[in-house]
């Protein structure tokens, strides 16, 4: 990273040099802007969706559009995309959340998982009913999120943290976000999906859950078990969105993510 010093010559002076004369002082420091089209200039990432991974596209696609009341004519993906973008566009963050939670209520489960989505549901069911929280359910809430979730978000892992003082996997590490590559908007990643999907999975499986994204390399980590800080503290909501290559169309002076704060 480029800087340069910005210094000031005379002015008040405490302490003289050498030579009896006022010393230089930094006053201000300027750093060359984070290269945020680096992950633009990655060659982007090429995904070759199977029937499920169509169907559950399709779907969830489809809910986004019912919910919100604004249809596109797009397939795959891009239908997604345009769908999330159209709720960005027109409603306030607020608002996006509560179409985002009741467009993830009907997308799951009927019938976009079938068996896979009956057992799934089922199976956390009887856990968060009989279970309190515990390794065992954050590493295996971890485990069921890599295999569910990739056709949303892209290939995911399962990470060691430390909890409650031990070692344990319980974050999923998603690479690449899918959506975040696809949108470039770091407003979309936390008002459709980081907020939204933090209190979708609490009030409906029982379990904290705090997104952690990387707007660098558009990683992020889902850490199970643990809560999500509050909004004004929440590092996320203060990251500057994308100048260059932002998809929602906002000015460059612009911080998309500060609409959450409003």
């Amino acid at each position: 990273m480029e800087a340069k010093l910005f210094v000031q010559h005379g002015g008040l002076c405490r302490k003289l040099n050498h030579k009896g004369e006022c010393p230089p002082v930094v006053v201000a420091v300027m750093v060359k802007p984070r290269d945020e089209t680096r992950g633009a200039r990655q060659s982007k990432s090429v995904y070759n969706d199977n029937w499920f991974d169509r169907i559950a596209i399709n779907y969830l696609s489809q809910s986004v559009q019912a919910t919100s009341g604004i249809r596109n004519d797009k397939t795959g993906y891009d239908s997604l995309v345009e769908a999330a973008k159209a709720v960005w566009q027109n409603f306030n963050h607020k608002k996006q959340h509560e179409l985002v939670i009741h467009a993830l209520h009907k997308a799951f489960p009927p019938p976009l998982f079938f068996l896979a989505s009956f057992f799934f549901f089922f199976f956390f069911f009887i856990i968060r009913t009989l279970l309190p929280q515990s390794k065992f359910t954050r590493e295996l809430y971890a485990v069921f999120t890599t295999f569910l979730f990739a056709w949303l978000v892209g290939p995911c892992e399962v990470k060691e943290s430390e909890m409650e003082g031990e070692g344990e996997k319980n974050v999923v590490h998603v690479k690449k976000c899918r959506f975040l590559e696809e949108t470039s908007c770091a407003g979309m990643c936390i008002n459709l999906c980081k907020m939204p999907t933090q209190r979708f999975i609490k009030d409906t499986l029982g379990m904290p859950t705090n997104m952690v994204p990387n707007f660098d390399d558009m990683s992020c980590d889902m850490i199970i078990g643990q809560d999500p800080p509050a909004p004004a503290d929440d590092p996320a909501l203060k990251q500057p969105c994308y100048r260059i290559i932002c998809k929602a169309k906002q000015k460059h002076s612009t911080d998309c993510s500060n609409y959450l704060l409003d």
